[in-house]
């Protein structure tokens, strides 16, 4: 075999690896074994193409205080994903498009509390307006982007 047989062959494998779950990120979510609603949030991830592992926690305070989440910003799941952590009920589309262009020096996002109509919140036709807030190590909040 050639060596320009062998770069095409190399290239063609590469190309075939990065298809499909290659292009899907990598998340970590801690959530309470009991918490239906995390549950629904996981789905909503993976059906957006992020490959998700769960860890189930009864006691979710010792790990949101080591990812440095507030009680102001404070929901019921934190996910991880590389270095940035997201809070709560997030919606996916929000997270890949932080995550293509995050704002300078942020952490993470964040939807405090668990309203309505967020992804995992569904219920009917109700919808809570809510916020999804950006953050930086400096405990500094902005919005990000706002549901009404």
């Amino acid at each position: 075999m050639s060596n320009s047989s062998r770069v095409i062959k190399t290239l063609t494998l590469s190309m075939a690896l990065v298809t499909g779950s290659a292009l899907a990120t990598n998340v970590l979510t801690y959530k309470s074994p009991y918490c239906g609603c995390c549950t629904e949030w996981v789905t909503h991830m993976e059906e957006a193409g992020f490959d998700v592992a769960v860890e189930n926690h009864k006691d979710m305070n010792p790990i949101k205080q080591k990812l440095g989440i507030t009680p102001e910003l404070a929901s019921c799941h934190t996910a991880v994903i590389g270095e940035y952590v997201f809070e709560g009920h997030i919606p996916a589309e929000d997270i890949r498009s932080f995550l293509e262009n995050p704002p300078k020096n942020a952490k993470g996002l964040a939807v405090p509390g668990m309203p309505l109509g967020s992804p995992g919140m569904e219920y009917g036709d109700k919808k809570d307006a809510y916020q999804v807030l950006a953050y930086n190590e400096k405990g500094q909040v902005f919005s990000y982007r706002s549901y009404e």
